[in-house]
């Protein structure tokens, strides 16, 4: 791998570890500013938003301009909204700006990829990616539970600044406080990301203009024999797990008894299987055998629903990190078959906004779904028996959908193979 790479790596980490402690301790300021648990739930949505409004915006600006400079501006406005939910925004607003900074992130994160490395190194650094950005999941949500926990926060609370008046008085704002250093330290290094050679391509400032060149580009990838079918399971994949990381804690909340910092703690647990089946899937996977995966979408939409069943934290733990692996093994080369059929299809910055925009409508889509669910009394153990329904019947419906594109487009499915297997050299 080229030393750009392990800067990108070091900026996504921390980029990411704050994402992830910044959710549990805006779920813990709304809990104990006594406000309803479907405003809980809908901080998944609340942060999918922006994803979703300006997609057609962030790839085209990615491809724009250095995508290191992208990455720098993100984490700035990451910042701003930590602010306003310091200085006393509604949590759920301050946290979409946050979702505004991750949207306009992730289009340069994963297109500097492409540019930066040959398709054959793609599903090795997803891999890495991937199981780096878990593993900043898994920091992350225990960083956020212990720093709202009560020892870390009375430490924190009784630091005092001579003369100045922070307005820090709960542990959930000095938590805050702390994971605004991170952010600073991911936009350290977003200077240091090296400029490629990739050419950068003009960003018109034409807003229907833009709006029908991401549809076109949306389009084109969901027309692709490959791409169709990549696009839907990392879709499906992530509009579940996106949301599963919230429906973990308030299912530990009822199944376990735990409070937001002990419930962190499994969102974690997760976390370390999806990194483990993400780093062996970049060990083991090759690039034109991706679509083999897919039956693992079945099998992880039945021991969603599994869940149910667990009422032990000595069980809870095992089969979640089984959970997470089948899931880190799937997405993984999926993945990585996207942005080389993306690549090849369109410039990757608007390729991956095309793919976060088709993942983050998931998100929202089904947070939008349980939080509504929430609100008329759904309980957490009826949005995980849908949540896993949905899984095993969309895989099913997706592989019927590859298999039958393998018998009536054989020519155009092996010839893109070809190309998959072509540039793994």
């Amino acid at each position: 791998m080229k030393r750009g790479f392990y800067t990108i790596m070091s900026a996504q980490f921390f980029s990411s570890l704050a994402d992830n402690a910044l959710f549990v301790a805006a779920v813990e300021l709304l809990r104990s500013s006594g406000q309803a648990e479907w405003q809980r739930a809908a901080l998944v949505p609340m942060f999918a938003l922006f994803y979703v409004v300006l997609a057609p915006l962030v790839g085209a600006f990615a491809d724009a301009v250095p995508k290191g400079k992208v990455m720098f501006v993100s984490n700035a406005i990451k910042v701003v909204g930590c602010g306003m939910m310091l200085f006393g925004l509604h949590p759920l607003l301050a946290y979409a700006v946050v979702g505004l900074g991750a949207a306009a992130y992730s289009p340069a994160k994963y297109g500097i990829l492409t540019e930066l490395l040959p398709p054959s190194q793609l599903v090795k650094a997803n891999g890495w990616i991937e199981g780096l950005t878990i593993a900043s999941i898994i920091l992350g949500v225990l960083l956020g539970g212990q720093l709202i926990g009560p020892k870390i926060a009375t430490m924190l609370l009784h630091i005092d600044f001579p003369w100045i008046d922070t307005g820090i008085d709960t542990p959930p704002e000095a938590a805050i406080a702390v994971i605004v250093a991170l952010y600073v330290a991911a936009a350290i290094f977003n200077l240091y990301i090296p400029r490629t050679e990739a050419p950068l391509q003009p960003l018109t400032g034409n807003i229907p203009t833009l709006v029908r060149d991401f549809s076109t580009c949306n389009a084109r990838l969901w027309a692709d024999k490959l791409g169709q079918i990549s696009l839907a399971t990392t879709t499906l994949f992530w509009g579940v797990s996106g949301n599963l990381r919230y429906i973990v804690l308030a299912w530990a909340a009822v199944a376990l008894g735990y409070g937001t910092t002990q419930a962190s703690s499994l969102v974690g647990v997760v976390a370390i299987g999806t990194a483990a089946g993400a780093v062996l899937a970049s060990m083991a996977m090759r690039l034109d055998r991706a679509t083999g995966v897919i039956p693992l979408g079945m099998a992880m939409g039945v021991l969603v629903i599994l869940m149910n069943v667990i009422h032990h934290a000595a069980l809870a733990a095992p089969f979640l990190i089984v959970l997470g692996a089948i899931g880190g093994y799937m997405v993984v080369p999926m993945n990585a078959l996207l942005q080389h059929r993306g690549h090849n299809l369109m410039g990757a910055g608007r390729s991956i906004a095309v793919q976060n925009f088709n993942e983050q409508a998931a998100i929202l889509g089904f947070g939008a779904f349980y939080t509504g669910m929430t609100r008329l009394g759904m309980s957490a153990y009826g949005a995980i028996t849908l949540f896993g329904l949905v899984v095993a019947a969309t895989m099913w419906l997706i592989r019927r959908w590859h298999q039958r594109n393998t018998i009536e487009h054989r020519e155009e499915v092996e010839r893109l193979l070809a190309i998959a297997r072509s540039d793994r050299h």
